[in-house]
């Protein structure tokens, strides 16, 4: 369950790092005016690790509590159109926040609104996933919040602690850095029993450690200790780590850097070996492709499944979808998420990459099946 002994890992070692910041951080509860300060320091943390190659990601809270404040409404619970209404406000200005404090610190930041759907249709989450990676691959840091302009209470996820863990699988990031109002997880309520104390190391999420999870904690922030451990399932699952501690503090990735206090929740796998295994033994195959021997060769050394190597298909499966791969025998020597639907597929199987944009009227990607999203026999 808990490991008090077990070696915490070091900040530095992990390459992709999604932060997710709550309201209570970012906005000051009392005049629900942004906290600059802080903001200008945890923004040197993110260039910090931005400087040593690592890429970072932040899913940030604040939009309807800066949007509020702005359209002069009051406070608590409000109804789901002004909720809507605040968040169409406080969304440009939280973009702009951001925008501001990681330009002031030499990095580019990227807007991206999500909704569950973002997050759990597979073509939808393709897109999005595109979209992470290339704005990566270009050095920018992609700012995430739910879309609250368009979520209701059917269709959202309503915290940014489960969004910020889906984000950390989508985008195969290998730590999950959630920032709250306390250290960490404690054995009881530490506000109320003055013999709780904090669990440092979570090697594994149980029932006990469910049990130990509380409410939510302030009047802007939707998640509490609940939400957190649901994020630590998700994302412990989908192959990150994840640390839970206290943001109010000055610089508080440096905190975590030097060891101050926090929770970490480990995982035994990565972020990659996590995604095979779910192509593997979690998704109902909705089609294949056959290949030849060179193409089955390629597989094996670690290519990518191109279309020339791709003799015929069957099935009516759309982009995003599971297929297996079967070699020249009809052997079954894996399964991936597909690129292209059928239709699309059946013009362009046994051409070359260079074709595609000619057969099929624009360009998509050079690859049937990318190595990412495959799972060969024996992986």
């Amino acid at each position: 369950m808990t490991s008090p002994d077990a070696a915490t890992p070091s900040l530095a070692a992990f390459r992709r790092i999604v932060v997710k910041v709550g309201s209570s951080l970012l906005v000051d509860p009392s005049e629900a005016d942004l906290k600059r300060e802080w903001l200008a320091q945890l923004a040197g943390d993110l260039a910090e690790l931005h400087r040593r190659g690592a890429d970072v990601l932040v899913v940030s809270s604040g939009a309807v509590a800066l949007g509020r404040s702005v359209l002069g409404l009051p406070r608590g619970a409000l109804p789901l159109e002004d909720s809507q209404a605040a968040a169409a406000v406080g969304q440009i200005a939280l973009a702009r926040v951001w925008a501001e404090a990681l330009g002031d610190r030499g990095m580019v930041a990227g807007q991206i609104l999500l909704t569950l759907g973002d997050t759990e249709e597979r073509r939808r989450y393709l897109y999005a996933r595109e979209c992470l990676t290339r704005l990566l691959d270009l050095r920018a840091v992609p700012v995430i919040n739910e879309n609250d302009t368009v979520a209701t209470a059917e269709i959202r996820y309503g915290d940014n602690d489960r969004l910020a863990a889906r984000v950390a699988a989508m985008a195969s990031a290998d730590l999950l850095v959630l920032l709250s109002d306390v250290d960490g997880l404690y054995t009881a309520d530490p506000g109320r029993d003055p013999a709780a104390r904090l669990i440092p190391v979570v090697a594994r999420v149980t029932a006990a450690i469910e049990a130990m999870a509380g409410g939510a904690a302030s009047q802007f922030s939707r998640g509490g200790m609940r939400t957190k451990i649901e994020a630590a399932k998700i994302a412990t699952t989908g192959g990150a780590h994840m640390v839970i501690a206290d943001g109010r503090a000055p610089s508080p990735l440096s905190r975590i850097a030097d060891g101050g206090p926090c929770t970490w929740f480990l995982t035994p796998s990565t972020p990659m070996t996590a995604r095979k295994k779910w192509i593997a033994g979690s998704l109902e195959p909705k089609g294949c492709v056959h290949v030849d021997d060179g193409a089955a060769r390629a597989l094996a050394s670690g290519k990518s499944l191109l279309p020339a190597g791709v003799t015929r298909i069957e099935g009516g499966f759309a982009r995003g979808d599971c297929i297996l791969i079967r070699n020249a025998r009809g052997g079954e020597i894996g399964r991936g998420l597909v690129t292209y639907d059928a239709s699309d597929a059946a013009q362009i199987i046994g051409r070359s990459s260079r074709d595609i944009e000619g057969l099929l009227g624009f360009k998509g990607p050079d690859e049937i099946i990318h190595r990412d999203d495959m799972a060969l026999g024996g992986e």
